[in-house]
């Protein structure tokens, strides 16, 4: 995509910063590191402020190491910055979730206070998207499975401060629109840099003061459509006051703006109150769309009524995974003392079924909506 261009072009113009460098390629050989110090860019003398880590992972098996680089960095004194490049298959979160970690543990190590995360950027490159977004299969990588691909490129443009589209001279302008309509879904706050050739302005890439985890951790296409289902609801509530009574087996919210199709780009949230049927549902999912790029929410079943999950697709990668029990399945004492410690939980409560239901945002392309909701209601 032009990461590693991006990293010498910053290396280039570093405005007064003294930068260290950590590049994380998985293999034995980390290709990366010796591209940045070969690439002409890097003094002799400074060779060694590029540290490789190889042979695994930053998100996963090397997080450890990556701690112990970052520690044996600020014990030098030497750096004002530390720059990071992580492998094309890492997902960023659990790399933001150590840096915050070893931020907030600095005294154990007898360091300052002085280091944090400032910044997360994604690059992408634009003709690669295009085609992937376009059903394309271009993006399948050496002992990588392509479904893994669709799901790393979603999570990386989804978990980001900003994001780089790199190469944009190589897409026409209604390929370029229709990428941006894409990622503005995915990720509708990151800040979206057009450039060639990774060359964008420095003071957007370091020292920006960007990262807040929490505000990064919300921001997500997925989760902004849960937001506006719930404020359409709240607007509305005076209108539908029966609507979770116990005969309304299912309802689906319509909002306008989620509506709003953008170069064949569009969003619902899908809702029951009744469980899906299992057998049934593993069925559907056997055929998903494949106008569907991401799709996540909470689902429950008639085979297992009181434990909710949690259902992810993106791309052809779709998993489920248990996610806590309903409060409506505990001992009618400790809900009552939930319920008064957090009063909020009765704002969507039914009658019958308490806080159970399924709640699915989808992103797409073209997608059917009546279809994917008759389909799911067949599941019922």
């Amino acid at each position: 995509a032009g990461k590693t261009t991006l990293m010498n072009h910053i290396l280039t113009n570093q405005q007064g910063y003294k930068v260290a460098v950590i590049v994380n390629d998985i293999g034995e050989i980390n290709i990366d590191a010796k591209l940045i110090e070969d690439g002409g860019y890097i003094k002799e003398e400074d060779k060694g402020n590029v540290i490789p880590l190889s042979n695994g992972c930053i998100c996963c098996t090397l997080k450890g190491d990556l701690i112990n680089q970052i520690v044996d960095i600020l014990k030098t004194k030497k750096f004002d910055y530390i720059l990071i490049e992580a492998s094309g298959i890492c997902e960023p979160e659990p790399i933001a979730q150590t840096i915050s970690v070893l931020a907030n543990s600095l005294e154990q190590y007898g360091l300052p206070d002085i280091c944090k995360l400032d910044n997360i950027v994604t690059v992408v490159d634009s003709l690669r998207l295009v085609n992937e977004f376009g059903c394309g299969n271009n993006l399948v990588k050496e002992n990588i499975e392509e479904e893994d691909i669709e799901n790393l490129l979603i999570e990386q443009i989804e978990f980001c401060n900003v994001i780089v589209l790199n190469k944009v001279d190589e897409v026409s302008k209604e390929e370029l629109n229709a990428v941006k309509a894409v990622i503005k879904k995915l990720q509708p706050t990151a800040k979206i840099i057009e450039t060639n050739y990774a060359k964008v302005d420095v003071a957007e890439m370091i020292g920006t003061n960007n990262f807040d985890y929490e505000k990064i951790g919300e921001s997500a296409g997925w989760l902004k459509e849960f937001e506006k289902e719930d404020n359409h609801h709240e607007e509305d509530e005076h209108e539908h006051e029966h609507e979770h009574s116990h005969d309304h087996e299912h309802h689906h919210h319509h909002n306008d703006e989620g509506e709003t199709e953008e170069y064949g780009i569009s969003t619902f949230v899908y809702t029951s109150r009744k469980p899906f049927v299992a057998k049934k549902f593993e069925k559907y999912i056997e055929n998903f769309p494949k106008t569907v790029i991401r799709c996540k929410g909470l689902i429950w079943f008639t085979e297992d009524y009181d434990m909710s999950y949690l259902f992810e697709q993106a791309g052809k990668q779709i998993t489920t995974s248990q996610s806590g029990l309903w409060l409506a399945s505990a001992p009618k004492d400790e809900l009552e003392q939930m319920i008064k410690a957090e009063p909020k939980i009765v704002d969507d409560w039914d009658e019958e079924v308490g806080d159970r239901m399924i709640r699915l945002v989808f992103i797409g392309k073209d997608m059917d909506k009546e279809k994917i909701i008759e389909d799911l209601n067949m599941c019922l």
